[in-house]
């Protein structure tokens, strides 16, 4: 029997739908469904279709937003230097105060890969998969600094259990027990886009979506990540989503900014390339450093332009993040009000016939937040430009596409690399793929080490 304290929620809402298939349902199903529908909140739900979940006005905020205060490219801060900066972070991670959160929820579906998309093999010659290219990247610094860097995995509810038997499979791919931590997000139910019903996802599943990596802290802290981490005398997580390979994992400038400005959120960026590329806008509103997402910035305010004819909201949003652990401590219960972004999406459902339909369209919409909000709760944030072509090439698209797909992921992997030798003095032939393995070089600094004039790559080379 289910609870009648769950048939009066759904029926005070509207959903009894939910449950037109009970009598269908295998006791274990009808137990699975009646715990997935207990943990709903109904009220939320209808707040949040209707509008009246308080939102922000972005409109309002776009028209107030100017550019962040940042530290540029090849600039040092008015206070801070890049020397001090790269000491400063080099410290820190000697000194085992810094932990990596790697944020790894999301599926493969828009690649046509059916797995975690951390499992997509993207290496331009190794055909290493993206949770290898990070890990063997963290473990060549914990061995530049001989010291232990627990890596954080967040996964979803839809990836957690492929990721964690592939990564056992292989065997943390080098990481020991210790230095790996798996942990889940939250979900939210996914509703039709005309009537606000929750949708089935099978006769005995409620369609379910994961609630954004603005659900980091709320798991964090269901899992124990946040204690553990104090505990180990961790002070600082360096943040990363996985579809960017070429993320400079646990950056000593980036840290060392963030430290010496005694930054709670820091921020790294690149310089937009056109108005509505689709990234996050970091810009700076009443004082406050805050990002709006490129989906919520008008048109007019993303094409205004300074005197030069340059972007006057620049800054383009990475998803590369270095926190403070107090912080995101004091913040954690905050973090539940954080505001709901939403996406229409096609997300099969069952209708009234009990048969799964496939919509050719967006027919739902999915609600999650974005760690990012939590920006504006920082009494300290700051932004540090970066070159894309040093840290950003995510993979999101199929080949076809018109940018981010395997295929520009591996040229610029390749093209980075090219570089680093180059610049080393080598002599590179034109048109040819090369790719370097952590434990070969970690950076250009490492390749000037290895390499001189007389070192000659005159075809696909992988150095490991």
């Amino acid at each position: 029997m289910i609870d009648n304290k769950i048939v009066d929620e759904l029926s005070r809402y509207g959903q009894l739908h939910l449950l037109q298939f009970w009598d269908k349902l295998s006791s274990r199903q009808q137990a699975s469904l009646s715990n997935q529908l207990a943990s709903i909140d109904f009220m939320q739900m209808k707040r949040l279709f209707e509008g009246d979940e308080t939102q922000p006005d972005w409109k309002a905020m776009a028209a107030m937003a100017g550019p962040p205060d940042a530290i540029s490219l090849g600039q040092s801060s008015p206070r801070y230097k890049n020397e001090d900066a790269i000491d400063a972070g080099r410290n820190a991670l000697k000194s085992g105060r810094i932990a990596m959160i790697l944020v790894a929820g999301g599926q493969g579906t828009r690649l046509g890969f059916c797995h975690p998309k951390g499992m997509f093999p993207i290496g331009p010659l190794s055909n290493r998969t993206l949770f290898e290219m990070h890990i063997d990247r963290l473990r060549a610094v914990m061995k530049r600094y001989r010291v232990s860097i627990p890596m954080y995995v967040m996964t979803s509810p839809a990836t957690d259990a492929e990721t964690r038997l592939f990564l056992s499979d292989h065997d943390g791919f080098g990481l020991a027990s210790d230095q790996l931590r798996i942990f889940c997000q939250g979900s939210m139910p996914a509703i039709d886009a005309l009537t606000g019903k929750v949708l089935l996802a099978e006769q005995g599943e409620v369609a379910v979506s994961p609630d954004g990596h603005g659900g980091l802290l709320s798991a964090m802290a269901k899992h124990g990540c946040l204690e553990d981490a104090g505990d180990a005398g961790i002070d600082h997580f360096f943040y990363a989503q996985v579809d960017n390979p070429m993320v400079d994992i646990c950056d000593p400038l980036l840290i060392g900014y963030h430290l010496l400005a005694e930054s709670e959120m820091t921020t790294q960026v690149v310089r937009k390339t056109f108005p509505l590329e689709r990234v996050g806008n970091v810009v700076s509103i009443e004082g406050r450093t805050q990002i709006i997402e490129y989906s919520d910035l008008p048109k007019d305010v993303a094409e205004k332009t300074n005197q030069d004819g340059s972007l006057l909201l620049w800054a383009g949003n990475i998803a590369v993040h270095v926190f403070q652990r107090k912080f995101l401590e004091s913040v954690q219960h905050s973090a539940e009000g954080l505001p709901f972004h939403q996406a229409k999406k096609p997300v099969p459902f069952v209708d009234h016939d009990g048969s799964i339909v496939q919509p050719s369209g967006a027919n739902a919409i999915k609600f999650e937040r974005f760690v990012f909000d939590l920006l504006p709760m920082a009494k300290r944030a700051l932004v540090v430009e970066s070159d894309p072509k040093e840290v950003f090439a995510p993979v999101k698209n199929a080949d076809g596409a018109a940018a981010d797909t395997p295929t520009t992921v591996k040229q610029a992997i390749s093209s980075l690399h090219r570089g680093w030798l180059k610049q080393a003095g080598a002599t590179v032939a034109d048109h040819v793929t090369v790719e370097i393995h952590p434990n070969w070089a970690l950076d250009a600094e490492d390749v000037i080490q290895r390499v001189d004039e007389s070192f000659h790559v005159v075809s696909d080379s992988y150095l490991q």
